[in-house]
């Protein structure tokens, strides 16, 4: 079975991506300030895509009682990001200093929807600060107590 993020999670990423992509193209402050967004944000959300997200594509499952033929796959994943669960905090924290400076250009060129922008990407990193990240990690804790036999 291959583990997928899931759709809503997904469809998120890309239209945030979209919506960043389309401000780096708005000459001045504003298109240099998202171009710093981008630069951090790029490689951060290719570590979510990779490990961060796609455990949550079993929830579902999960919640039914079933368990997948790959679990040690997942599990690696889960113990890569919890791992890595400082550096992604790290990452967002950068994230977040520099939408600061991208709302505040937007601001001052009146450019409500950048800054709209900015505040919805902020929203986006505290529900996977709060919500996405730690379910993630306790998928892997649940596989491992599955394996185990607890």
């Amino acid at each position: 079975m291959e583990i997928n993020i899931p759709k809503p999670l997904k469809v998120e990423h890309e239209e945030l991506h979209a919506e960043l992509v389309a401000a780096t193209k708005v000459s001045g402050k504003i298109g240099e300030a998202a171009q710093s967004v981008a630069h951090i944000l790029h490689p951060h959300f290719v570590k979510e895509e990779e490990y961060a997200l796609p455990p949550l594509g079993l929830l579902n499952m999960l919640a039914e009682g079933k368990l997948l033929q790959d679990i040690l796959a997942v599990i690696a994943m889960t113990n890569r990001l919890k791992a890595d669960l400082i550096l992604m905090l790290h990452e967002h924290k950068a994230v977040i200093a520099a939408l600061d400076k991208l709302m505040e250009a937007a601001e001052n060129e009146k450019k409500p929807e950048i800054v709209r922008f900015g505040e919805k990407l902020k929203l986006h990193a505290q529900t996977e600060e709060q919500v996405l990240y730690p379910a993630a990690i306790l998928i892997g804790e649940y596989l491992q107590l599955k394996i185990i036999g607890c």
